[in-house]
């Protein structure tokens, strides 16, 4: 038998934590690492933060886990907080991002069935997009790593490009039910949507009755200095997926939508059996404790623009390897000239970890309670591995 007992789908690096504190992860000979990729935008809060692994310990001892059969304050009340929170009126509890965007899909498609229109079953995507695993969200993209070898794909999507509202203008038709977009490309390149692109996108929604659907699954949860990222447009969507940050490292999404948007969301249209459970609701708790409120998002800010003033500076010195930065917040992106791919296990080799993206974009995506320290120590360690660092001749 030469297959792994872990199925081989990752080339996994080198990298084996055992332990993390606060922004940083130590290996099993003790190697310590400056956590920068926070699990791709998963740990917001670090590792091992009091509220969050108090909060877990206790809901642990106390119930776990009893089903969606039963009522469940836990989930009722958690789901309140993020309605108190947002645009939305109601809320379905998933256990990832990926589930999250496929209840959104699902809700979109039951709102126009239920308005006696099911022709409407198509969402206009958008290019390099990354919206998850499923056979449904590798639908929704026109990312041929993502989708090779699972042929035949569902039905109902057409990806045009990204920024662009004349390609969606000229992409409606009359199957169109609404446009499915992340306001910043994560895997595709930290590129953050045109402000005048998702008026456009709301206007568009508005006039034809279509459903605007959210994939903040990466920028949302306090990332960019708001609590959502569509907050920086000045709209509000119909319908919206979250997860990586909302657990802060445990396992959970959500979809949230308007009271118009689920009408067609009635008893026996969805289900999980994880989804929403005590353990996870006691998580999303702990983390929304902590971040939703001013004080922290203005924290969040801060450190993202010492950041990227940082690596702005930095830049210049070392442009044969760099061009540029992008993003908002603490999603950020570095432009490279080069395969980032393979900068990002070079800089594993200096204590640094980060995640490679499209475009040779290297996201950059602290817990977001970091320090001014901790910039700098990143910005040094970085600027010395790119001194280091021979870029890979062309195959």
């Amino acid at each position: 038998m030469t297959i792994t007992p872990l199925m081989p789908v990752y080339p996994r690096s080198p990298v084996r934590p055992v332990r993390g504190e606060g922004v940083y992860l130590y290996g099993e000979q003790g190697e310590k690492y400056l956590d920068f990729a926070s699990g791709i935008a998963v740990n917001l809060l670090g590792h091992g933060h009091p509220v969050l692994t108090g909060a877990i310990q206790d809901q642990a001892a106390t119930l776990i886990h009893v089903s969606n059969l039963y009522g469940s304050p836990q989930g009722e009340a958690y789901a309140q907080r993020l309605v108190d929170l947002t645009f939305a009126d109601t809320v379905f509890l998933t256990n990832s991002g990926a589930e999250a965007v496929e209840c959104a899909i699902k809700t979109a498609r039951r709102y126009h069935h239920h308005h006696g229109r099911p022709e409407k079953h198509e969402l206009v995507t958008f290019a390099n997009a990354f919206h998850g695993r499923t056979l449904g969200t590798i639908s929704a993209t026109n990312q041929e790593k993502l989708r090779d070898g699972f042929a035949p794909l569902l039905p109902g999507f057409t990806v045009v490009p990204f920024d662009d509202l004349d390609a969606v203008k000229a992409a409606m038709g009359p199957h169109t039910a609404g446009f499915l977009i992340e306001p910043i490309q994560g895997e595709g390149g930290i590129r953050p949507a045109s402000p005048e692109f998702m008026k456009g996108l709301r206007q568009l929604a508005d006039e034809n009755d279509l459903m605007l659907v959210l994939d903040e699954v990466q920028c949302g949860f306090a990332r960019t200095g708001k609590m959502f990222a569509h907050e920086h447009y000045g709209i509000t969507p119909d319908i919206m997926a979250v997860a990586k940050g909302i657990g802060g490292g445990f396992p959970m999404g959500a979809c949230l939508a308007t009271e118009k948007a689920a009408a067609g969301m009635v008893v026996g249209t969805h289900g999980s059996t994880y989804g929403g459970n005590p353990l996870a609701c006691a998580a999303g708790q702990a983390v929304l404790d902590v971040v939703a409120n001013d004080d922290f998002l203005a924290h969040v800010t801060r450190m993202g623009e010492r950041l990227r003033g940082a690596l702005e500076q930095m830049i210049p010195n070392h442009d044969h390897l760099f061009e540029g930065v992008r993003g908002m917040g603490l999603i950020l992106g570095i432009k490279m000239k080069s395969d980032s791919r393979a900068f990002v296990t070079h800089l594993r080799e200096h204590g640094l970890l980060t995640v490679a993206a499209g475009d040779n974009v290297l996201r950059v995506l602290p817990p977001l309670v970091i320090e001014d320290a901790h910039v700098a120590e990143f910005v040094e360690k970085l600027s010395e591995a790119a001194r280091q660092y021979e870029v890979p001749a062309a195959a």
